[in-house]
């Protein structure tokens, strides 16, 4: 689109000449997306797309990528936790994905970190939270001064588990969770945990056996995927943060509110791909 304006002034004319280009964001070769909100951004801060990504929305156990950023924070890997019997039923009370813990189990915080991010574990999450706010309520406020640190004013969190209650989780943009997980990805411990497939811990005299396997399918469906995490409510629909490496750039992507679990796979996927040959025409 070509705009001209001329303007008279002193005698003088002035032709202004204003070209509309399409940005990055709005390309229109850049594929489909059915998700609501969804965002791409690379280790350049280069945006490749946008989507309604700075409005406000429930992310589901996105959340969590907070909840390990604060804990890596606080905690030494090595510290145990011990499971409580509220840890356990809140999860079952809620219908949230768990990790199988039970009562009386104590693990470290290392393992503890894979329950909470490859199966989504809402019990080992406030198990985190309940230690090292301590207490939950302390924990979320860590959570949002950590979110105000960060330059993430569009984000509030309510819980450690991203569940609907209190205030189905609190909100955030597609734009905020982009941010945090740059900064996620920059702690080794953090990206170590994300893009495995599977954890298995031994049975030991503190706890059971355990194998913990990635929702996030995206992990077997393409290469140089770096995680992140999944995520769904009814309110926050079906999300997914992804990251991957192209072009030698770490690609960021985050799809919130979409209507189908495996289609988010498939779409990041493209999203990869059409992140890295823009950065390969770069």
């Amino acid at each position: 689109m070509i705009a001209m304006r001329i303007a008279g002034f002193m005698g003088s004319v002035v032709v202004t000449v204003l070209v509309g280009v399409a940005t990055p964001a709005v390309a229109a070769d850049a594929p489909a997306v059915a998700a609501k909100a969804a965002y791409v951004i690379d280790s350049a801060e280069t945006v490749h797309l946008g989507k309604r990504e700075t409005r406000r929305m429930p992310v589901a156990s996105l959340v969590k990528i907070m909840t390990a950023y604060v804990v890596l924070r606080e905690a030494r890997l090595s510290d145990t936790v011990r499971i409580s019997a509220t840890d356990v039923t809140y999860a079952a009370r809620n219908g949230a994905a768990t990790a199988g813990l039970r009562k009386g189990e104590r693990f470290t915080v290392r393992d503890l970190l894979y329950a909470l991010m490859l199966p989504s574990g809402a019990d080992a999450a406030n198990a985190l939270a309940r230690r090292y706010g301590p207490g939950k309520t302390a924990f979320v406020a860590k959570m949002n001064r950590t979110a105000r640190s960060l330059g993430l004013d569009d984000t509030r969190y309510t819980n450690a588990d991203g569940m609907p209650t209190p205030g189905n989780g609190g909100y955030s943009t597609a734009a905020d969770q982009a941010q945090l997980a740059q900064r996620a990805l920059a702690d080794d411990t953090f990206t170590t945990v994300v893009r495995r497939t599977v954890h298995k811990v031994a049975r030991t005299k503190v706890h059971r056996a355990h194998t913990w396997h990635n929702t996030n399918k995206l992990l077997t469906r393409a290469d140089g995927v770096l995680g992140v995490k999944t995520g769904y409510t009814r309110a926050a629909g079906y999300c997914l943060l992804f990251a991957g490496e192209r072009g030698g750039e770490r690609v960021v992507g985050v799809l919130l509110n979409g209507s189908s679990p495996e289609r988010r796979f498939t779409t990041a996927e493209r999203l990869l791909d059409y992140a890295g040959d823009r950065i390969a025409l770069a």
